[in-house]
């Protein structure tokens, strides 16, 4: 009786786990079918010892839903082969669809069954650690080129691969983005440039009315236009931001069926469907058609296909009819993509939310977490009308202020070839002594800040070769003075402004809103970024001067003011003394006064006057007499012609030079030496100090600078500048050998 029982029993469990495996075989045959989605018991669980079998009731119901999903894909599969035979437009069950266009999930995306089954297991990453993705932006001009940063930024911020930023760029955007990387020094970050003026025969036969002008036809150029070996790249607006990480993205370019060459994104107005205004014509599309502000390109197979050609005649039988494009590139591949929608890989729209009026963007996104991809592609950028507007304008703007120095972040496991000036800063970096009292010092002269050259429109109309800029630099607490500037002097201005992020928005703000200032294109703005505790005072006026667009200088600081007239005044007298055959500075005498309120003299006569009565003072006459006493103002008050005055130990006169005249040292940061130095070279490379008789400057009154303040109370600061004097003396000897023993001699009977 006991071993029938027990028969019984095995009967039964065996009966029992027969059901179990047929029951998990139908489950991963469904899996298989639908593509492969989450399995009831994802793979990083079936490593645990123990796994947790579920009941016979929660199988039943499983089962149930597996047999309906089973259902749903059968008739899946009964409509894409319907949908291969599509009419030539598309049109199918009233929507405008090409039949190979992908709209269902992409990594990142939660089906049903992916809630029902979610897991803490980690997604698979959608590209490899290390592999290299590759970006390409068509760039031109000064706003674009401040558009490209915020737009890098918020890729650098969440990326985890290496990154190749391939930029199509007139001569200003090269010039400006190719220092600013150079700068930048980001870890494992490529950028490559190509000259589109090169390419602008391959589009300019095109009517565009976009106000892009002919840069916004450049996209469709691409092929031609890279390298060949480059397969893959993912096209980008210049005003698109990124709130995921690129390699997102990137892995979809393996969701391409063979034929698929193009990823993009539904257009979400009604541009394409004609009826944003009566009589309405736009160019063809697919359905809404598709905008291309994030576009990725399958180079390989485009170049097979003979791209280049294929657009083009697109392009030439449409024009028949349209005489010209109203989107620019967009309008082409839209018509390309109508007759060839096999082509075309749609993508989910939250990788392009398009934040233009009248636009569906809304109904690409439910929660913060589902957005990718911001464009702002609108003429109106942040003032565009949408429900959630203020909260994409934050987004955007905590990019636009975000301290780009905190980017410079090593990926880990994936390293980077090092540039020949990341090894020489290294190699540098690493001879420096951490217990020297002045480790501080030296280590400021290393630091590579990043630069933003003419961070605003700038236009020089060059004149002749006898032309003179303006060469200062400032930080956030002297911007007051640039009003003033201008309004003495009508000439070429070269600023280096030395700003954190946050504080060049402030000053691009303040600028677009001063009508003296947003009605000057001859000024030229230079970020240097802030970092490190000093102010780089010299590092800033040799970016200055660098950038300075004519044959001579007039070297100065922001808080003087020049006399009116002083541009045309030096201009003549670069010609008088002949200043291109010979070597010369010639001096400008400087005064100063103590009243935020004054009457600024119109002549030296009325300067003289306010001298005499106390209005003015000769520059640092009460606390620095040494720097400008050789200036010799006793001279100057009768002189009517310029007169030559011999080098003087600290003299620091504020002069005009040729622009290939030496730059400032800079190991001289903060206060103390930063023009005495450069003087002492111009005096050992024999330049002749003449002053001009009708010339001067005013220095208007401040608050002290934190470094001057340092310098006061800090006895290790002036220990340390002693200390960078006596080195700088001993560079001079070897520089200049003999010739350079009077600058010493001079230093220590002072």
């Amino acid at each position: 009786m006991h071993l029938v029982w027990c028969r019984g029993r095995l009967k039964l469990l065996l009966a029992s786990v027969t059901a179990l495996g047929l029951l998990t075989w139908l489950y991963l045959l469904a899996g298989n079918l639908d593509g492969g989605r989450a399995l009831l018991l994802p793979p990083c669980l079936t490593l645990s010892p123990a796994p947790q079998l579920p009941d016979r009731s929660a199988l039943e119901s499983r089962v149930r839903e597996v047999e309906e999903e089973n259902r749903q894909i059968r008739l899946q599969l009964g409509q894409s082969q319907a949908s291969a035979q599509l009419p030539a437009d598309g049109t199918y069950g009233g929507q405008q669809w090409g039949a190979s266009a992908d709209t269902g999930p992409e990594e990142g995306d939660t089906t049903a069954e992916d809630k029902g089954n979610r897991t803490d297991c980690p997604r698979a990453p959608p590209v490899h650690k290390c592999e290299v993705i590759h970006v390409a932006c068509v760039c031109a001009g000064h706003n674009a080129s401040r558009d490209v940063v915020t737009l890098v930024k918020s890729v650098l911020f969440h990326r985890r691969n290496p990154l190749h930023f391939h930029f199509i760029t007139d001569s200003v955007a090269h010039q400006i983005l190719s220092a600013l990387f150079q700068s930048w020094m980001v870890p494992s970050v490529q950028v490559s440039f190509y000259d589109a003026e090169q390419l602008k025969s391959e589009v300019s036969w095109i009517p565009n009315k976009h106000y892009s002008g002919i840069y916004g036809l450049m996209k469709l150029t691409l092929t031609k236009a890279l390298p060949a070996d480059l397969s893959q790249v993912i096209v980008l607006d210049t005003d698109i931001t990124f709130a995921t990480d690129i390699a997102e993205l990137w892995g979809i370019f393996r969701k391409f069926t063979d034929k698929q060459v193009i990823g993009l994104v539904e257009n979400q107005s009604d541009w394409y469907l004609g009826n944003l205004w009566k009589n309405h014509k736009p160019w063809p599309a697919l359905g809404r058609g598709f905008n291309t502000g994030v576009i990725l390109l399958y180079l390989e197979r485009l170049r097979r296909m003979r791209w280049e050609t294929m657009w083009r005649l697109t392009a030439e039988r449409e024009l028949m009819s349209m005489l010209s494009t109203s989107l620019a590139d967009q309008d082409i591949f839209n018509a390309f993509i109508k007759q060839n929608p096999v082509l075309v890989h749609q993508l989910p729209c939250f990788w392009n939310v398009q934040l233009s009026d009248h636009t569906r963007s809304e109904q690409c996104y439910t929660e913060v977490s589902d957005l990718k991809v911001i464009h702002w592609n609108s003429p109106k950028k942040l003032r565009v009308k949408n429900k959630h507007v203020e909260f994409f304008r934050n987004l955007y703007l905590t990019f636009l202020e975000y301290d780009g120095n905190l980017l410079r972040r090593e990926l880990f496991g994936c390293p980077s070839p090092n540039s020949a000036q990341s090894i020489q800063l290294q190699s540098a970096l690493e001879q420096l002594d951490e217990d020297d009292q002045c480790y501080d010092f030296r280590r400021e002269r290393l630091t590579v800040h990043r630069v933003h050259l003419y961070f605003l429109q700038y236009e020089y109309p060059q004149t002749d070769d006898t032309d003179v800029t303006l060469v200062a630099q400032l930080s956030m607490d002297r911007l007051q003075m640039l009003e003033a500037i201008c309004k003495h002097w009508e000439g070429p201005i070269s600023l280096a402004l030395y700003m954190s992020d946050a504080e060049a928005q402030q000053f691009l703000r303040y600028a677009q809103a001063s009508e003296v200032l947003k009605n000057r294109k001859n000024v030229g703005y230079h970020i240097v970024y802030r970092e490190g505790q000093f102010y780089p005072v010299n590092l800033l006026r040799n970016v200055a001067l660098r950038n300075a667009p004519t044959p001579y200088v007039f070297l100065t600081d922001v808080d003087f003011l020049p006399m009116y007239g002083l541009y045309d005044y030096l201009r003549r007298s670069v010609v008088q003394l002949d200043m291109a055959n010979s070597k010369k500075a010639l001096v400008v005498p400087a005064f100063e006064t103590l009243r935020y309120r004054l009457s600024f003299p119109k002549s030296k006569a009325e300067l003289l006057s306010m001298l005499d009565m106390g209005t003015l003072y000769t520059f640092r006459y009460h606390v620095w007499p040494k720097g400008h006493a050789p200036t010799n103002y006793a001279k100057w008050r009768t002189a009517t012609t310029p007169y030559r005055v011999e080098w003087e130990a600290d003299f620091e006169p504020y002069v005009v030079v040729r622009k290939d005249c030496p730059e400032y040292d800079q190991r001289f940061v903060g206060f103390g030496w930063n023009k005495v130095a450069h003087v002492m070279e111009l005096d050992a490379q024999e330049y002749e100090l003449m002053v001009l008789p009708n010339a001067f400057m005013i220095h208007m009154p401040h608050a002290p600078s934190f470094d001057i303040s340092k310098f006061r109370s800090s006895p290790s600061y002036r220990h340390c500048l002693s200390t960078l004097k006596d080195e700088f003396h001993q560079d001079m000897s070897r520089k200049y050998g003999s010739a350079a023993l009077k600058y010493l001699t001079a230093h220590r009977s002072i």
